[in-house]
């Protein structure tokens, strides 16, 4: 009876698998044939490109003019927690989520790039200003972590913070997305703080960053923003 029952809801899955895909590849058929949707993936994609390469120059500048740590009222208080496994695999699970987000909802692709392109250019500008140098003491992190994305100098704004908080108030229209990236965007925030890896203030001085960075988006690339909120949410996604 058992074995039924779980032969039933397997073949349940499967065929609703098949239902999604076929929608969702049809959706990129669609899409991907508009000159305009074409058009400004490519521009989101070259300016992500764009952005990692200016966010790799300012990091080799903020590793090269560091000062002293400063003390700090939170981490004062807080013991120093390996969070190595959430900071490091835990951003790269999220890359991997968004970009299966990305896939499964082609309408967001255009915006959800440039977004993520300005985040990392603005966070990149901001992290030359001040020359503080790391919290000590701090976890020790995998060395293999991409220099083009951080060099652990850059600390004003939390990006472990900032970026998932960003992608929130993108899908807020999508309830299940919006409380995965809101989680996403706490549990990011508070390793950075038990790992000491960022000061209090490039926490949560990246919620109302983010906030600023949505807001010039949603000017900046209105057309691509209206695009996304033109996919309405389907009864899975509420």
């Amino acid at each position: 009876m058992m074995y039924k029952r779980w032969w039933h809801a397997s073949k349940r899955y499967i065929l609703n698998f098949k239902e999604v895909m076929k929608e969702t590849l049809q959706k990129h058929k669609t899409l991907w044939s508009q000159k305009s949707f074409l058009y400004n993936s490519i521009a989101g994609i070259l300016l992500v490109f764009a952005s990692l390469a200016v966010n790799y120059i300012t990091t080799t500048y903020s590793a090269a003019h560091v000062s002293n740590a400063v003390t700090d009222l939170f981490l004062s208080h807080l013991p120093v927690v390996n969070v190595g496994i959430i900071v490091i695999d835990g951003a790269y699970l999220f890359v991997f989520i968004l970009i299966v987000i990305m896939f499964r909802r082609p309408h967001s692709i255009p915006f959800v790039l440039k977004s993520i392109a300005l985040f990392v250019l603005i966070r990149a500008l901001f992290s030359t200003l001040t020359h503080i140098a790391p919290p000590y003491p701090q976890a020790l992190l995998d060395s293999s972590f991409p220099k083009y994305i951080s060099s652990g100098y850059d600390l004003f704004f939390s990006g472990h913070t900032g970026l998932p908080f960003l992608m929130a108030l993108i899908f807020w229209h999508i309830l299940s997305l919006r409380y995965f990236f809101l989680l996403s965007s706490s549990i990011g925030g508070g390793a950075s703080l038990l790992g000491h890896l960022h000061y209090s203030i490039d926490v949560l001085s990246a919620f109302f960053i983010s906030y600023g960075i949505f807001k010039m988006c949603e000017r900046i690339f209105k057309n691509d923003y209206k695009l996304l909120l033109s996919e309405s949410p389907s009864l899975n996604d509420q």
